[in-house]
């Protein structure tokens, strides 16, 4: 039997990612539960007196460490197919996207804990803010950076 259709003998790259709509929402869900993980050291270590400067600023660094390192793997896992290629490139990417979110994500902390009227609202305010743009600059960074998917050739083997 002869195949009529020029592309019948096209091998399709598989989709490899959930899609951009896919990601966000993975994303979002795994960003949800890693905050959740990083607001509750946060907050367990300001309950173990890290309440005042400097360690205020030290509780925001290892809350930080504890949520992004636990989000890194479970969206290397689920959200970004790119995370499954093993690679200096993607570990030396990931070293410093998250030295730079990390030095953002405190640096916006104590900014806001600066600029923040008095109340008992202004710690869990500046750690939202702070998490907030440590998450958008996380996203864009993992997705076109760290874990940026391999472009797929599609071949023809056309047959003649």
């Amino acid at each position: 039997m002869v195949a009529t259709d020029p592309k019948a003998g096209a091998t399709a790259a598989a989709p490899s990612s959930p899609g951009l709509l896919g990601q966000l929402i993975r994303f979002g869900l795994i960003g949800g539960f890693c905050a959740l993980v990083d607001f509750g050291v946060y907050q367990g270590l300001r309950a173990l007196g890290m309440d005042a400067t400097p360690w205020e600023d030290v509780a925001r660094a290892l809350s930080f460490i504890v949520g992004t390192t636990t989000a890194f793997f479970l969206n290397r896992k689920f959200t970004f197919a790119g995370g499954r290629q093993e690679g200096a490139r993607q570990i030396g990417s990931f070293v410093l996207l998250y030295a730079v979110t990390f030095l953002v994500a405190v640096g916006v902390n104590r900014t806001m804990l600066h600029v923040l009227p008095d109340s008992a609202w202004k710690a869990t305010i500046g750690w939202v803010v702070s998490q907030a743009t440590a998450t958008v600059i996380n996203f864009v960074m993992l997705k076109w950076v760290v874990f940026r998917e391999p472009r797929d050739i599609v071949t023809s083997t056309e047959e003649n």
